[in-house]
């Protein structure tokens, strides 16, 4: 059978009772627990809890919600982070199929009428409506693909794997969800259903002799379907395949409507087999629907024998379980619980023990049947043979539905990854961000098993290198939303990425900003041998940069500049120290630097550099191509390097001092900050004036460069040099780049001036100047793309540096211990951090990886429970007034502006369900949950209380209530 028609389960995410998630739900009955707490009913932890805020909902709104609709909601969500995937960035359509139980919601919103004032019954039917389960998420997380809810009762979840299968097979989503909730809040406490159904003890013994009813529970399952040749070349995570499914109705040939028929449900096992294409004998276990009534796991049995025996004679090879035993029957959600609990037993190759099995049901025959029954979990290893699994659900009224199963295919080996890691994480809140951080720390901790299994596993590449920490990270960057508050780590392994999670001085950032960056580079001074070694071993589009610049320049310099940065030449270092060969090195970093950047889409909006730096600024702006800009860089190497012995000299001190210090032989070469000017000239007035400013306690710094650019040394080497810019093409700047001569943005005329490059070469470089109009209120990220941290340093120092400014070293301080790539990486997730968009896929240029599941999002849950309604009254409860207070009106349409706000903000509150002191004047009534219906709600309830004219396009316009209050005041509202 061609693979084309197979499904992958990629995700999965759930809430049962006595486990939050499917990775509890496994523990358990993989362990044998029993779920039900011996209740009669299987209730779920904070049922009524939800993350409103999460989901843009207000406390009004979400109280209004079905609580399953609620729970579904979190359940798709965690599904998808399952799959590693973020709806926002998933290139194709992803649908949601899937059904609700009937909990009657409805009824008790209307019982409950007076908590919701101004709300109307149409209004109430949305937040109850089981029509609207799949239409909400995909309104919610933004899913384009079809929302299809699907009600077959008991049978709803699988039916809508079914749906949702068909769906993907035929083109209609890429990605689907499909499953199935069913939440009761409060749980049910007396019996339901027709009498002979439920068990008397509250136990669920399916299959056993002792059989004598269900158990009722609630309970949420979702899983998420691609494709399997897609998932398969996408790198999913896949728990396990889906063959084929198939869906029946028994139609009038049984005793009743509620009546289960043989026929009926062997046609649809059957029909799975025949659609799956393989051979019953393969099918090693089954879930079955298994709800332990003494009818109704009789006639499913013989079902299920049918069905088989039409293509096999064996017996006894074919495990038969029901979870029902541990968690009771969730109703609408059974079908998927069921699917769930079998992709888990192929995945984990175990197949769990059936609670409170003790002998057969006589009435099943299974001595005659391909099927037995196992009190004890059962190894299911892999074999020769894919293994496969059945799973069969039933519901009232007669649709039946089945699907088969098989393993996975053999995990693929994930490709080596760099020697370091970025794990990026982010939430809504930075609780949240602490209670993620902590998660992924804890799920890293317990997967650090010993080298050798790792290595076994194939969790480690030939050089030692964390597999699975890149798959990791590569889940992170790609298959999770990037919220406001944000954190990250960069570890070489997991015990690193442990400790770094767990760390208290974990730097939390709110990028919710999404500000510009400036790449600034700096001038001579900080070159040295080595830097950005480790980026040129592993990066390959900085290595290519590197390798163009050295290749351009070996006929000028008559040797590799390559072999001097990395490939330990005799008096490397030497030659790294001199204009000559330190100024186009020093270039070919900063500009691969440069371009590696922006492979990882950081784009800059403003460039400035500082001197030499001003060339790869130029290349970057579009001044100048990188051979040009070369080209000017050896002359200009050249040039200085036949001056007169001369030096530069950091004093600092502002410059109006520095001038007076200077006299006739000395220039100032550089005012870098308002204490920081650079003096150059004759290498023995500057050791002279060091000497006398040390004398008088100055600490003045002699640079590590050989020639005194900037000053009146350069002035014979000014026009040859110009010369050579005249054949240089020279183009008008394509985005902003800020002169450090002049201070200001270099305009087309000065780009494409050659005065102005010889201009640059002799006068003073007036950086701080340049940071004044590059800090002018601006937002922006600043990045500095040479070795060390030096203009970021100046930058943070200026005046104008407000103090959430954020600079960003691309690459270590000579003296840092750290490589380049860490040091790159971490400046990745800085600026990732401050909100800057980055492409992730780039950073692990190519590398093959793959997506692992890893802990999702940490809820932040509130309760939102309806108690039931009070005994009816003489007379029913009106409606909070808002109080009027100092909004009376003075004068036409003129009031009081404390009062007005006051005012409004108890109209919000009544409205949105929010108490006075958890609105603040500028919180953004659509951001709380409002929508237009409600916006007209608040409209009325202003109208009605204080007597104010106001328009619904006013909340529109003025969605705050201190902007509101402004309008009103303004005569601007009606």
């Amino acid at each position: 059978m061609n693979q084309e028609e197979f499904l992958a389960i990629v995700g999965m995410a759930g809430r049962f009772p006595g486990a939050p998630d499917t990775v509890r739900f496994w523990h358990n009955v993989s362990n044998g627990v029993e779920s039900l707490g011996g209740s009669g009913y299987g209730v779920i932890e904070e049922a009524d809890g939800f993350d409103a805020a999460f989901f843009g909902y207000s406390p009004r709104e979400a109280l209004m919600l079905d609580p399953q609709h609620r729970v579904f909601l979190e359940c798709a969500w965690a599904a998808l982070e399952d799959a590693g995937i973020d709806p926002a960035t998933c290139p194709g359509a992803i649908g949601v199929y899937a059904g609700g139980g009937d909990t009657g919601h409805f009824g008790t919103l209307m019982a409950n009428r007076a908590s919701f004032p101004g709300v109307s019954e149409w209004q109430l039917r949305l937040s109850a409506g089981a029509d609207f389960l799949t239409s909400r998420v995909s309104y919610k997380l933004g899913l384009t693909g079809p929302a299809v809810t699907v009600q077959t009762a008991c049978s709803t979840s699988l039916v809508a794997v079914h749906l949702a299968g068909q769906a993907l097979l035929a083109g209609e989503c890429d990605v689907a969800l499909a499953g199935g909730v069913t939440v009761r809040v409060p749980a049910p406490t007396g019996e339901f259903g027709d009498e002979g159904v439920l068990s008397p003890d509250g136990r669920c013994r399916a299959f056993d002799a002792g059989a004598s009813g269900t158990v009722g529970g609630d309970g949420a399952g979702i899983v998420v379907l691609k494709r399997l040749p897609e998932a398969i070349d996408d790198g999913d995570h896949i728990y396990a395949v889906i063959r084929g499914t198939a869906v029946t109705n028994d139609g009038s040939g049984k005793m009743g409507f509620t009546a289960p028929s043989v026929a009926g449900q062997a046609a649809a096992v059957r029909a799975a087999h025949v659609v799956a294409d393989v051979d019953p004998a393969t099918i090693g276990y089954v879930e079955a629907h298994g709800t332990g009534t003494p009818v109704g796991d009789p006639i499913e049995v013989r079902a299920l024998a049918k069905a088989f025996a039409e293509g096999t004679g064996q017996v006894g090879f074919s495990v038969l379980g029901s979870v029902k035993t541990n968690i009771g029957h969730t109703d609408a959600a059974a079908g998927v619980v069921g699917l769930i609990k079998a992709a888990l037993a192929l995945r984990h190759e175990l197949i769990p023990g059936t609670l409170h099995f003790r002998s057969p049901n006589p009435e099943l025959g299974l001595e005659d049947s391909p099927f037995l029954v196992s009190a004890e979990p059962v190894p299911w290893p892999r074999g020769a043979a894919p293994r496969r699994a059945g799973v069969n659900s039933l519901g009232i009224g007669g649709t039946n539905a089945h699907a088969i199963l098989e393993e996975a295919p053999a995990a693929e080996q994930s490709g080596a990854g760099r020697p370091v890691q970025l794990l990026p994480l982010s939430a809504r809140a930075p609780a949240a961000l602490r209670t993620a951080a902590a998660r992924l720390a804890a799920h890293l901790a317990e997967g650090d098993v010993a080298d050798a299994e790792r290595a076994t596993a194939g969790l480690m590449d030939a050089d030692g290198a964390d597999v699975g920490l890149a798959d990791a990270a590569w889940t992170l960057q790609t298959g999770r939303r990037a919220f406001a508050h944000r954190a990250f780590v960069v570890a070489g392994d997991r015990a690193q990425a442990v400790r770094a999670l767990r760390d208290p001085g974990l730097a939390l950032g709110d990028g919710a900003a999404a500000p510009g960056v400036a790449f600034l580079f700096p001038g001579q001074g900080g070159q040295h041998v080595g830097m950005g070694r480790d980026l040129y071993e592993q990066e390959p589009v900085f290595r290519a940069e590197v390798d163009l610049i050295a290749d351009l320049a070996r006929p000028s310099l008559g040797l590799d500049l390559r072999e001097i940065l990395y490939g330990g030449a005799p008096q490397a270092a030497a030659e790294m120290a001199t204009m000559r060969i330190g100024q186009p090195a020093l270039f070919a970093v900063e500009y691969a630097t440069a371009r590696l950047w922006q492979s990882r889409g950081v784009v800059p909006e403003v460039v400035l550099g500082h001197s030499l730096g001003a060339y790869a600024a130029a290349v970057i702006a579009g001044v100048l191509s990188p051979a040009d800009a070369l080209a000017l860089v050896l002359e200009r190497g050249t040039l200085l390097g036949r001056l007169a012995e001369g030096a530069m000299l950091a004093v600092p001190l502002p410059e109006e001092q520095v001038v007076r210090l200077a006299g006739d032989r000395l220039s100032v070469a550089a005012v870098n900050s308002h204490d920081q000017t650079v003096l150059a000239g004759p290498a023995a007035d500057i050791a002279s004036l060091r000497e006398r400013l040390a004398a008088d306690g100055v600490d003045a710094r002699v640079l590590r460069i050989s020639a005194a650019a900037h000053s009146r040394l350069v002035e014979p080497v000014v026009a040859r040099f110009e010369e050579r810019v005249a054949r240089t093409e020279l183009r008008p700047p394509s985005i902003t780049w800020i002169s450090d001569r002049t201070g200001l943005p270099v305009t087309a005329e000065q780009a494409c001036d050659p005065a102005y490059w010889s201009g640059h070469l002799r006068h003073t470089v007036r950086f701080a100047d340049a940071l004044t109009t590059l800090l002018d209120g601006s937002s922006r990220v600043l990045l500095e793309l040479g070795p060390g941290r030096t203009l970021g340093t100046l930058a943070r120092k200026h005046p104008g540096a407000g103090p959430g400014v954020v600079t960003v070293p691309s690459l270590p301080h000579p003296g840092d211990p750290a490589g380049a790539a860490p040091t790159m990486l971490a400046a990745t997730g800085r600026l990732w951090q401050a909100g800057v968009a980055v492409d992730w896929t780039a950073l692990h240029e190519g590398e093959r990886r793959l997506r692992v599941p890893l802990p999702g999002y940490p809820f932040e849950r509130r309760g939102f429970r309806l108690e039931p309604p009070a005994p009816v009254t003489a007379s029913a409860p009106t409606p909070r007034e808002v109080p009027v207070e100092a909004v009376e009106p003075t004068s036409a349409g003129a009031f009081h502006s404390a009062g007005t706000e006051r005012a409004l903000a108890e109209a919000f509150g009544e409205v949105l369900g929010m108490e006075p002191g958890e609105l603040t004047p500028h919180d953004d009534f659509f951001d709380l949950g409002g929508d237009s219906v409600v916006a007209t709600q608040v409209v009325s309830l202003i109208r009605r209380s204080v007597g104010i004219e106001l328009s619904p396009k006013a909340l529109f316009l003025a969605p705050t209530v201190h902007r509101l209050a402004r309008l009103i005041e303004e005569g601007q509202a009606a």
